[in-house]
C-alpha cells in the first residue's frame, strides 16, 4: 500500500525516533511510506478547548493534504481520534464534510493498522524484559483499541507482558488539561505510575507518546527505575 505517515506535533518535536521506527516497520512489510512536510497540527488543542472555528483553520491544511491518501497511519491514538472521529463532526454540514468523512475512513492508528487492516501481529521483534501496557484514553475510548497492541506485544520474543490494575485509568495528561489543572493531572499520573510499578515491570509501553511524556516525567522525578517506551520502539527491536 501507499502509506501516508502523520506525525503529531509532540512526536515530531520530542520523540522523532518513534516515527523512524514506524517507517522501518512499514517498509519491512513492503509498503511505500511518505510523510508530507506540509502537514502540520491536526487542530486538536483548539478543538478540545471549544474553539472550533480556529480548529478548522488549522485542520483545513491537514485535510487538504491528506484527503486523497490511500491510508493515513498515525503514531497516536489522540491525533488519530481527531482525524477519524472528530473531523467529521468539525466539518458536518460544511463543504468539506465529504472530504473529512473520506479521510476518517482511511485513517488508522499505528497498532490498529497493523492488526486490523494488515492482519499482522508477529513482526519478528525480540525484546528481553518485563512490560506493562498503558491504554491511552483516545485510543481506548474513541477508537476502541484494546486487544491489538497486546496481540503485537505477545508475539515479541523474550518479552513478558504483565497487566497493571489501572491499565485503562487516565494518566492525567489530557493535553490542555495538564496545563489548566496541573495538581489534578499530577495526582492522576502518580496513581498510574504506582499501578505500573506494582507489576514489577521494567517498562511501561503505550501507543501514545503524549501519555508517556507525562508519565516519564513523573517517574523520573520520583526516582523510579521504570522506563517508558512507545509500542513502535518495541516492535522494531531485534
Amino acid at each position: 500500500m501507499n502509506v501516508t505517515l502523520f506525525i503529531p506535533c509532540f512526536v515530531d518535536s520530542c520523540f522523532p525516533q518513534v516515527g523512524m521506527h514506524m517507517v522501518r516497520i512499514l517498509e519491512r512489510l513492503g509498503h511505500r511510506v511518505t510523510c508530507p512536510e506540509a502537514v502540520a497540527c491536526c487542530g486538536q488543542p483548539a478543538f478540545n478547548s471549544g474553539y472550533w472555528d480556529e480548529a478548522r483553520i488549522v485542520a483545513g491544511k491537514t485535510l487538504h493534504h491528506l484527503q486523497e491518501a490511500e491510508a493515513v497511519v498515525i503514531a497516536s491514538g489522540s491525533c488519530g481520534a481527531m482525524l477519524k472521529v472528530f473531523y467529521p463532526q468539525l466539518y458536518a454540514g460544511r463543504p468539506e464534510e465529504a472530504a473529512a468523512q473520506r479521510l476518517s475512513e482511511h485513517t488508522w492508528e499505528f497498532s490498529d493498522f497493523l492488526v486490523s487492516k494488515l492482519g499482522v501481529t508477529d513482526l519478528g521483534a525480540r525484546f528481553p524484559g518485563k512490560v506493562t501496557f498503558h491504554d491511552g484514553c483516545h485510543g481506548l475510548r474513541e477508537l476502541g483499541i484494546k486487544s491489538g497492541p497486546r496481540k503485537l506485544l505477545e508475539k515479541v520474543r523474550d518479552l513478558e507482558l504483565i497487566e497493571m490494575g489501572d491499565a485503562e485509568t487516565c494518566c492525567g495528561f489530557g493535553g490542555t488539561f495538564a496545563a489548566k489543572f496541573p495538581m489534578i493531572s499530577t495526582a492522576m499520573g502518580e496513581v498510574k505510575c504506582a499501578s505500573a510499578a506494582d507489576t514489577g515491570a521494567e517498562y511501561m509501553v503505550s501507543n501514545d507518546s503524549s501519555c508517556l511524556m507525562h508519565l516519564q516525567g513523573l517517574l523520573s522525578r520520583q526516582g523510579k527505575p521504570l522506563k517508558t517506551l512507545h509500542l513502535a520502539q518495541i516492535l522494531d527491536s531485534q
